[in-house]
């Protein structure tokens, strides 16, 4: 049997049409999953593949998870799911997360809408025995000085997942994280596209390298598996040692 074979399954990938959550979403459709993805954007074909985009055998869903009455009206073309994989993000550079909106647009994105979206498809991964997996970041294990809404809402998402996965397990739904570390996408370009700035995190990184979204891939599928089936509340790191 393979246990990372996930034929005849649904999965939907919040915030799969970039970075992270586009790799774990072609993770799931290499292993056999039908995979909806969200995203922000009108249709598939305003991503591209310079951005870390690629929606080919991928159903998309323009969805605004911070407009929380649009995204409780939203009706899924699908009445069962087996996976929910959460993996959502924003960032406000300049410090502008130390003010109200830069704040507020933060945390709506990256711990609200976790709640909001993890309550809208409850009833559907209960019926399953399903699986949520929710992608933190290991921002949310330490201090971000330049962002600090950011730091706070991956701790929360950190906590979420504690309280969910405590909380849901009578419902048959196991709730674990996945705190990547640093990774290149459109979040992490300020970094990764600058040679200075990636050097020096490169230097406190033990394996001297960056992630790929193909490796949080392969640790979301893990948590999503029968490979994980007692495993509840836990966010893995994923951050070649970054942590350490």
């Amino acid at each position: 049997m393979n246990d990372l074979n996930f034929s005849g399954k649904r999965v939907l990938v919040v915030g799969g049409s970039s970075g992270i959550g586009n790799g774990i979403a072609r993770g799931f459709l290499a292993r056999g999953a039908e995979v909806h993805i969200w995203g922000t954007r009108a249709q598939p074909s305003d991503y591209s593949a310079e951005e870390g985009s690629d929606l080919e055998g991928l159903y998309y869903a323009q969805v605004n998870v911070a407009d929380f009455d649009a995204l409780s009206a939203y009706t899924p073309p699908f009445d069962s799911l087996d996976v929910l994989v959460q993996s959502q993000g924003f960032v406000c550079y300049k410090q502008a997360e130390y003010e109200k909106k830069g704040w507020d647009d933060v945390m709506d994105i990256n711990i609200n809408s976790v709640m909001h979206t993890a309550t809208k498809f409850k009833a559907m991964l209960s019926t399953a025995k399903g699986s949520i997996v929710i992608v933190s970041s290991v921002s949310g294990m330490q201090a971000n000085i330049g962002n600090p809404a950011y730091a706070a809402s991956k701790a929360a998402a950190i906590s979420l997942t504690k309280t969910l996965g405590q909380a849901w397990a009578r419902d048959g739904i196991r709730v674990n994280g996945l705190a990547p570390g640093l990774v290149p996408t459109k979040l992490t370009a300020i970094t990764t596209q600058n040679e200075q700035r990636a050097e020096a995190v490169l230097r406190s990184i033990p394996l001297r390298r960056m992630g790929t979204p193909e490796e949080m891939a392969g640790a979301a599928m893990f948590l999503a598996s029968s490979l994980a089936s007692y495993v509840q509340g836990h966010t893995l790191i994923a951050d070649g040692g970054l942590t350490l």
